[in-house]
Order: structure tokens, then C-alpha cells, then sequence
């Protein structure tokens, strides 16, 4: 067999498997259960439901990925189908999007800035068109309010007014009166009485942003103002949920690091040496912000300061290490490194003695690390250093502007 042909089988084979973990995925988030999971675990016709998500994100995720495939072949630059990545965590008890998303390689060195530019924009303009479409649609034609009660039957025990109790702290329910309702779902649940807020009902929500936010507000009909979903529910409707992550993903994509679309973008609009000081300062930017009051991952937190002295140092050189390791590949100095992980510390600390409480996002610590030690922060030079012309100039002016109204701080909320 030959590469090209052997390319191509994996190719389909990725982007198969990618159907059916975002199908997966897409169910259990419509209906809060996990496929592996007893006693009543998911089955062929939930799997049919999943459709509703994987089909628009992956719609999405596709025109984003052939918008840089398609301008990179006008432009006679050698490139590869999309690779999707397929992702599950199902049987793990942990929900998941279904995919890391999808990449193409160019198999060749593109010379041109503007060529380069042209690539990097295509895609996030391309897909985000479709999301702004996918979005309409979701937020015009909303379920009944009462959709939610099929997904969370234990809502209608607190009346019309559910969300007013349900995710308030201390909120629980008897599975005995759940039973008169709905036994199913009843019989699933092994204790007498249940606190809706250990079982993840308010333990969890998807953020938002500028554009959703917008959206939400004067998208919906007048008449079906009644029909929005609570911050709480909307991984249960599917399209909502595709939209917001596909815009997600385009705000992440525009970011202005490295070789991230938003780089390509930064690099062809201020050159290279201005792109370099705006990736490093956005990187530096996004690890500060990551570990903010949380410190890595919610386990290493030496911002918790009323614990013993040991544990407390321990967490605190664990916790620079991990932000001296993520900036290896950045600065070239290990006295640099160091200095600026010992800052952002520093920084950290002030922000938190100034406005107790404040907390950013640990999550984004995966991102950095596939950005900061896989995609470079820098950018390669280019051969060809033209300027932009005034319409590629808008269209980068265009794409900061998707990034900045499209980016949420904190895309999914726990706890």
C-alpha cells in the first residue's frame, strides 16, 4: 500500500471515529447519563439523539478546517486532508466533547506572508460563519421549558419555579415522591433522599460570552423568551452546545500565539517582531490567568495559605516548576525562565491581596502546555515580507475582533 493511500484510510478512519465519539459525547450531555454506565445505560436510539451535537459541530469543525485547506491549494502550497482527533471519556464516568478538534499539514514551507495570512484567516472566518447560522437556528427554535424535565424529572417536585430552588445550596428531593413521577429515573438512584447539589445538577454549567450573551438576549422570539435555558442546562440542548463550543474553538484558534491561526494572523498584519512580543505576553498572559487562586489543576495550589508550612512550600515550588517547565520553549535563558515564573507568582499573589477571591480557569493549563511545547510560541520568518493589502488588513482587524467577542474566560464551570 502505498503513503498517499495509507494517509487517506487514516484520515477516514480518524474522522469515522470522530463521528462516533462526538455522537457519544453529544447524547450523554443531552441526557445526562453515560453510555457504559449501569443500571440504565444509554442505548441506539440516545446514540441517534447525539446527532444533534455532533453533526453541526463537526459541520462547523470541518468548513473551518477546508476553508485553510481550500486557501492553501489556491495558493499552490502543498497540504493535507483534515486529521481529526477522536476523544471519549465516557467509559471513565467523565463527559467529554468527543474530539480535540482537527489539524492539516502543510507539506511545505509557505514563503509568502501574505500567503501565510491568507491560510491562518480562512479557516475561523469560514467556520464561524457556520456557527452564527448554527446558533440562529438553535436559539429560534427552542424545546418547550418543560424539555428540561425529561433530563432532570426531579425539577417538577419544585414546581414552575424550579430554578428558583434547584440550584440554590441546599436543595434535595426524596426518591420516594421522585417515584410517582418518574420511577425510571427514580430507580437509578440508591439513596433516600438526594441533594440535588452533590449529584452535579448545579455543580456544573457552561459559561459564556460577549457574542452568546447577545445572542441569548435578541436571537430568541419574543414568544419563546420562557424556553431559554438556565447556564445549569445548556449542555442538555445539543445545538446550543455546538454553537458555543464551535465559537470557542474559533476564539481559541484566533488567539495571537505562536502559529495558532491568531498568530498567522498577528505575524501578517505587525511582522515578526511585534508578533513576538504580543505571543510571548499573551502566553504569559494565559498562565497567570490559568493558575490564578487555583494554582495547576486545582492539585497543586500554593494559594491556600492555612495549611502546614512544609505543605505549603512544597506546593509552591511544585507549583513554579510547573509554570518554569512551560516557558522552556519559550525563553531561551533558564535565569529568564525562572525570573518570570518567580513574577507571575508574585503577580498572582498581589492580584489575590487586592481582590480576595479572585480565581481564573486551570483548564486552560492543557492548552498551554500543547501551545507552549508542540505549536511554538514563535513564528517562523518568512521569505517574502510584503505588507498586507487594506482588504487583508480589515479581515485581520475582523478576526481580533471574532477572538475578543467569541472568547469565554471560563467555557465550563465546575463547582
Amino acid at each position: 500500500m502505498d503513503k498517499k493511500r495509507k494517509r487517506r484510510l487514516i484520515q477516514i478512519a480518524l474522522f469515522t471515529v470522530t463521528v462516533i465519539t462526538t455522537t457519544m459525547a453529544g447524547a450523554e450531555w443531552m441526557h445526562g447519563w453515560f453510555f457504559l454506565n449501569v443500571p440504565h445505560p444509554l442505548g441506539w436510539a440516545d446514540f441517534v439523539d447525539g446527532f444533534q451535537y455532533s453533526f453541526p459541530f463537526l459541520l462547523i469543525l470541518t468548513v473551518h478546517e477546508f476553508g485553510h485547506y481550500f486557501t492553501a491549494r489556491y495558493h499552490k502550497v502543498k497540504v493535507s486532508l483534515p486529521y481529526y482527533i477522536p476523544v471519549w471519556f465516557g467509559f471513565l464516568g467523565t463527559m467529554s466533547l468527543g474530539t480535540m478538534g482537527a489539524f492539516i499539514r502543510i507539506r511545505q514551507r509557505i514563503s509568502s506572508i501574505s500567503h501565510t495570512f491568507d491560510i491562518g484567516v480562512a479557516g475561523p472566518l469560514a467556520g464561524f460563519i457556520v456557527a452564527l447560522g448554527v446558533l440562529f437556528y438553535g436559539f429560534t427554535h427552542l424545546p418547550p421549558k418543560e424539555y428540561v424535565f425529561e433530563i432532570h424529572p426531579e425539577y417538577q417536585l419544585f414546581g414552575d419555579n424550579y430554578e428558583d430552588i434547584v440550584y440554590s445550596k441546599d436543595t434535595f428531593f426524596l426518591t420516594s415522591d421522585l417515584e410517582k413521577i418518574a420511577p425510571l429515573h427514580a430507580a437509578r438512584i440508591k439513596r433516600d433522599t438526594v441533594y440535588i447539589n452533590q449529584d452535579g445538577a448545579i455543580g456544573f454549567k457552561i459559561g459564556s460570552s460577549i457574542l452568546f450573551d447577545y445572542m441569548r438576549n435578541n436571537w430568541v422570539p419574543d414568544t419563546d423568551v420562557d424556553r431559554l435555558p438556565n447556564a445549569h442546562e445548556l449542555m442538555h440542548y445539543p445545538i446550543l452546545l455546538a454553537g458555543f463550543l464551535a465559537l470557542m474553538f474559533t476564539a481559541l484558534n484566533l488567539l495571537p500565539i505562536g502559529q495558532l491561526d491568531g498568530g498567522h494572523v498577528i505575524f501578517g498584519m505587525f511582522g515578526a517582531h511585534l508578533h513576538s512580543y504580543i505571543s510571548k505576553g499573551f502566553y504569559i498572559i494565559a498562565i497567570f490567568y490559568a493558575g490564578l487562586g487555583v494554582g495547576f489543576l486545582d492539585f497543586i495550589n500554593p494559594f491556600i495559605i492555612n495549611k502546614p508550612i512544609p505543605d505549603l512550600l512544597i506546593d509552591l515550588l511544585l507549583y513554579i516548576g510547573v509554570i518554569f517547565y512551560l516557558l522552556q520553549r519559550v525563553f531561551d535563558k533558564k535565569q529568564t525562565q525562572l525570573m518570570i515564573a518567580l513574577a507571575i507568582y508574585v503577580a498572582q499573589m498581589g492580584v489575590i491581596f487586592i481582590w480576595p477571591g479572585t480565581t481564573g480557569y486551570s483548564g486552560w493549563f492543557l492548552f498551554i502546555l500543547i501551545v507552549g511545547r508542540f505549536i511554538r510560541v514563535q513564528h517562523p520568518p518568512a521569505e517574502i515580507n510584503e505588507p498586507l493589502t487594506p482588504t487583508r488588513q480589515a479581515l485581520g482587524w475582523l478576526a481580533i475582533i471574532i477572538f475578543i467577542i467569541s472568547f469565554s474566560l471560563k467555557p465550563m464551570i465546575i463547582g
